[in-house]
């Protein structure tokens, strides 16, 4: 029965997916601006850096701060030739020397000699390798879960990248997409990490029920917020760049996203708690396994809550080490667009946490093997 019932679960998310899939053609594809005619991105190796002063006064020429001390001459080597070009007093004072591996932009337009600008750092070589790192000492602890949950990730990134990013810039309604992709991850994902079993079936289904709970409230919360989506410069830029794009369905439809890994991690735990516990005392009844594992669970959605917080706290750290310096209260500071965006989020994702952990236990003792007489 519970494999019927999976099924069609699965099936209906399949068939959701293809209603929603964006045609290619509805997908913005706008010219990358570094891939313009007589513009390339090359990589460099720093060999020199010359200090010198570029009058950065502390303020730009519309008024907003500006970082002052020197700016820098640099010369860099890249293939077939010599870089040369000026870095400002930003990324000066950031921190750059020789022998640093970076990408810059190399402009040649017809009658006008080769020049250079800087781009970034090319981080490709660490980045490798913490990942490799990570996923080593993933599968050495975890073993073939590690290994599984490994591929899981893969499969979240191949339907966030296939899937719903693309239904999101060719206009698809953002939460409907985020439900069914959210749907589809969590079910590959948990039966590969979790193996299939009606254990990882109960907290799929506590799981299912969190993102129904955290769509709902998402999608109130954001209107009754008055959130536009429109809370940082990218937004903008995404906006005249998409402008068919629905950027306050997407804030609903990010806070779906933002709590799947934390949601996941509740539900995973309550229904193992469940299973352990009738393991060791067969003879429990029904009520004190739920309150058993309850107690678990407001332990988990305690330290869950404080996950979430902790989160935003480190993401948004430059923003908030920003207002800290304006001296702007923290009560002026949360009504924000792009703070309070952050705030809901975390509020929804923990109100749809809270609401999935007493579900997916009941899950987890209906589904659980009977006692014995």
């Amino acid at each position: 029965m519970l494999t019927v019932v999976v099924l069609a679960i699965a099936a209906g998310a399949i068939a959701s997916m293809v209603a929603l899939w964006p045609d290619a053609d509805k997908v913005p594809r706008n010219t990358n601006p570094y891939g313009a005619k007589g513009v390339s991105t090359v990589d460099a190796t720093v060999t020199n850096v010359d200090p010198f002063n570029c009058n950065s006064s502390g303020e730009g020429p519309d008024g907003k701060l500006q970082v002052t001390g020197d700016c820098a001459h640099i010369t860099a080597t890249v293939k077939g030739g010599t870089a040369k070009f000026d870095l400002d007093a930003a990324r000066y004072k950031t921190g750059i020397s020789n022998g640093d591996q970076i990408s810059v932009i190399r402009i040649s337009r017809a009658g006008q000699p080769v020049s250079f600008e800087f781009l970034d750092f090319r981080r490709g070589l660490p980045l490798t390798a913490l990942a490799a790192i990570f996923a080593v000492l993933v599968i050495i602890v975890a073993r073939w879960r590690g290994l599984f949950a490994m591929v899981g990730i893969g499969v979240t990134l191949l339907a966030l990248t296939k899937f719903m990013l693309p239904a999101f810039l060719a206009g698809e309604s953002p939460l409907p997409v985020a439900i069914v992709g959210s749907t589809a991850i969590m079910i590959v994902v948990l039966y590969l990490a979790h193996g299939i079993s009606i254990r990882t079936t109960s907290a799929l289904f506590g799981t299912l029920v969190g993102i129904g709970m955290t769509a709902a409230v998402g999608v109130g919360a954001t209107g009754w917020s008055n959130l536009s989506g429109v809370g940082s410069e990218d937004d903008t830029t995404l906006l005249a760049t998409v402008p068919g794009i629905h950027l306050a369905g997407i804030v609903a439809a990010t806070m779906v996203i933002a709590g799947l890994g934390v949601l996941n991690d509740v539900t995973v735990t309550q229904a193992s708690a469940v299973w352990e516990m009738r393991a060791l005392k067969p003879a429990a009844r029904g009520a004190e396994l739920f309150a058993s594992a309850m107690r678990i669970g407001r332990d988990h959605i305690a330290s869950s809550v404080y996950t979430l917080v902790f989160a935003y706290a480190g993401t948004a750290m430059t923003v908030l080490l920003l207002a800290n310096a304006y001296q702007r209260g923290l009560a002026e500071l949360a009504t924000t667009e792009q703070i309070a965006q952050e705030i809901v989020r975390t509020l929804v994702g923990s109100i749809g946490l809270v609401l999935a952990v007493p579900i997916t236990t009941l899950f987890a003792v209906w589904l659980a093997p009977r006692p014995t007489e």
